[in-house]
């Protein structure tokens, strides 16, 4: 990770330098100054705009995917439904606590064989969790470690899991039955993934129809539909 000046992040951002140097005079970017300009960190402007994903309404999320995949070869980048496949789903989850939530989504992805070592990636979700819960007020937990965890993944890898009745999850109070883990193999990887899954997820009929599958095929069926249904809508808007 290195430090950004203005016109990087600017240019990053798709925001005029200005507009950076406002927001970060008015406190809504992290930055430092350095000798009198504006210095920012990488991996806080990254922790910047994963908050700012979770957050998001419908239409911010659409303008914070569209931030993420500028500059982006969309032609290499991995859709969802190639990262969660059907041996990395499972339907039901029969779960009951979120150490063995997170225990058993993390050996789901380990399936794939793109990750070797899913108790070093439990403990990393475990301490996200700590940290700031993923569980959303929908139902649904976004599960991720705090950093990517590349000595132990070979790519990026999704796991998802349906439990059959809601469980507290989170100290929020929020019941979950739905879990997706997302195993990134880089910051910007893990960006356009959440930010693209968050829209998925915003969609009530792609929870309501996960929640009725009767086997991960259909799960993964009905990822699949919504992501097309993404991805349709950004062609229309590019």
């Amino acid at each position: 990770m290195e430090d950004l000046d203005v016109p990087k992040l600017a240019e990053y951002l798709h925001l005029t330098p200005e507009q950076v140097k406002k927001m970060a005079v008015r406190g809504r970017l992290p930055g430092r100054r350095v000798g009198g300009q504006w210095r920012f960190s990488e991996a806080e402007i990254h922790h910047w705009l994963e908050e700012r994903i979770g957050v998001s309404d419908a239409d911010e999320l659409v303008k914070v995917q569209k931030v993420l995949d500028r500059g982006q070869d969309r032609q290499t980048d991995n859709p969802i439904r190639n990262l969660c496949s059907v041996e990395t789903i499972a339907i039901p989850l029969n779960a009951r606590t979120r150490t063995s939530v997170i225990r058993s989504m993390c050996d789901l992805a380990a399936i794939s064989g793109l990750m070797w070592d899913a108790p070093a990636m439990a403990e990393a979700v475990k301490a996200r969790e700590k940290m700031h819960p993923t569980a959303l007020d929908c139902g649904v937990a976004l599960l991720h470690p705090r950093r990517p965890q590349t000595s132990i993944l070979s790519d990026s890898v999704m796991a998802l899991a349906v439990c059959p009745s809601p469980l507290p999850f989170s100290d929020t109070g929020h019941l979950t039955d739905i879990f997706f883990l997302i195993c990134s193999y880089d910051d910007a990887s893990h960006l356009r993934i959440l930010a693209k899954l968050s829209r998925m997820v915003a969609d009530g009929e792609l929870l309501d129809n996960l929640r009725k599958s009767t086997s991960a095929s259909e799960a993964h069926g009905y990822l699949c539909q919504s992501e097309e249904a993404i991805d349709d809508a950004c062609s229309g808007l590019s």
